[in-house]
């Protein structure tokens, strides 16, 4: 565990032995001791600490529980964000529970196992981390068109910078992901920071509208066109004239109308159904799918010269599961916008909860966590949100985090091996596609219990 800068710990404790003992324990932290609660509260506003290890018993009460309590009150109401892990006698489950209850993060029990509680600390100082690279993203975004759309990972950043880059264009734009993705929210940010901001974004989902009814839809219909067509209509493509066309799940259009929309791209111009009058339309398209196209081509269920004609540039948006700590991060802030929603006490995602939402896969990506997150908002009681509010699994190992000493070996030991692997066990040139010297590959070897190959 090294964190860098030093995280700042507070240690609430009357013991001054054991306040030596902790200190010296976790000499890798700023770390600051307070005897009682008034002088905890002086030094959380000196030092604005990102962890607090909270001794419930404090003067003038030391064999009891309620100064602790009141202190993690008044802590957490001086400093939301702050971590606090409390250390409790074994007994004192309860008194625990009550303290996680109050808001705290975590807890340990007396006589303290160092190990145990470096591993807790380490735990608490991560989500704190996180938790304030959530508020530096949404207070650090401009107020654009990319508003909402939360890219910590180094995937989903390089796919906001292209679309920074795409939208001034007139290019046409095909965005492929899963469902659930965000496939519309980054349509709406190109039409947003593009030329044609001022003129209307028409979306139109091929999928939801049966096939008989789609032709109107995007092309309009004059009066007696057919049963029921009473006045003459316009259509989305007109619409949109100035503007964006955004085709969602253009993957499920129906051959006969793809033809139909291949000569609109080619022509910009549109004849309404029942009407001879060609009319030319301006409107820049962006198209979505959740489909393979180059699959649908080869199945002939779509066309290939609609598809090189809709896909100029093609966006590939990764699914929630690849991108790091993105699903962290959002599901804290839609907890936010849901807690706003419904007019509840902010609230916070506890521990079992952040280590559940790590480890699920989530196939309906982030349309399936909001949903997860909003239900779990409305029937979370007090101010966790738990991984069985969220009904999630929490994982066996309850998220806990490899120290980074053992990711390290495990990560330079997969590197070695795959590069003997392709250079058929050639030291040199094994260490010269690891970048190092034959000696420091010969140690790196033996530290991770590689053998030489013969």
């Amino acid at each position: 565990m090294s964190p860098n800068p030093k995280t700042k710990l507070l240690i609430v404790e009357d013991d001054p032995g054991l306040q030596r003992q902790l200190k010296w324990a976790l000499d890798e932290f700023e770390v600051e001791c307070a005897g009682t609660r008034e002088e905890a509260l002086a030094a959380a506003r000196r030092m604005e600490p990102a962890i607090v290890l909270q001794d419930l018993g404090l003067p003038p009460d030391p064999d009891g529980v309620e100064e602790g309590f009141a202190c993690i009150t008044e802590l957490l109401r001086l400093a939301p964000a702050t971590k606090i892990v409390v250390v409790t006698g074994r007994e004192g489950r309860e008194h625990a529970l009550r303290a996680i209850r109050l808001g705290a993060y975590d807890f340990c029990q007396k006589p303290v196992d160092l190990q145990v509680l470096t591993l807790v600390i380490d735990r608490a100082r991560r989500i704190f981390e996180l938790e304030a690279e959530n508020r530096r993203l949404a207070e650090s975004r401009p107020a654009n068109a990319l508003d909402g759309v939360i890219a910590a990972s180094e995937s989903m950043a390089k796919i906001c910078r292209l679309v920074q880059k795409l939208a001034p264009t007139q290019a046409t734009v095909l965005l492929l992901g899963e469902s659930g993705t965000g496939k519309e929210r980054l349509a709406q940010a190109l039409h947003g920071l593009s030329t044609r901001v001022a003129a209307p974004m028409v979306a139109i989902n091929c999928a939801a509208i049966p096939e008989n009814l789609l032709e109107s839809e995007l092309f309009g219909y004059e009066r007696g066109a057919f049963t029921g067509a009473v006045k003459q209509t316009r259509g989305k493509i007109e619409m949109a004239d100035g503007g964006t066309l955004f085709l969602d799940e253009i993957g499920d259009m129906p051959l006969a109308l793809q033809a139909k929309l291949l000569r609109f791209l080619q022509e910009r111009v549109i004849e309404r159904v029942g009407g001879r009058e060609l009319i030319q339309v301006d409107v820049r398209i962006i198209a979505a799918t959740h489909r393979d196209l180059k699959a649908a081509i080869a199945e002939k269920t779509f066309r290939e010269d609609l598809f090189y004609r809709i896909s100029e540039v093609t966006v590939n948006i990764p699914p929630l599961r690849a991108r790091g700590s993105d699903p962290v991060l959002i599901a804290n802030y839609l907890l936010q916008e849901a807690c706003k929603r419904h007019g509840k006490a902010q609230m916070k995602l506890a521990p079992d909860a952040i280590a559940a939402i790590e480890q699920y896969s989530w196939p309906g990506n982030v349309r399936e966590l909001e949903n997860r997150v909003n239900a779990a908002a409305i029937m979370a009681e007090g101010k966790l949100v738990t991984a069985e509010d969220l009904t999630l699994e929490q994982p066996a190992d309850g998220g806990i985090v490899l120290p980074l000493r053992e990711v390290r070996q495990k990560a330079e030991s997969a590197a070695v091996q795959r590069a003997l692997a392709i250079t058929g066990g050639n030291i040199s040139k094994a260490a010269e596609l690891l970048g190092v010297t034959r000696p420091t590959l010969y140690d790196l070897m033996e530290r991770t219990a590689i053998p030489v190959p013969k």
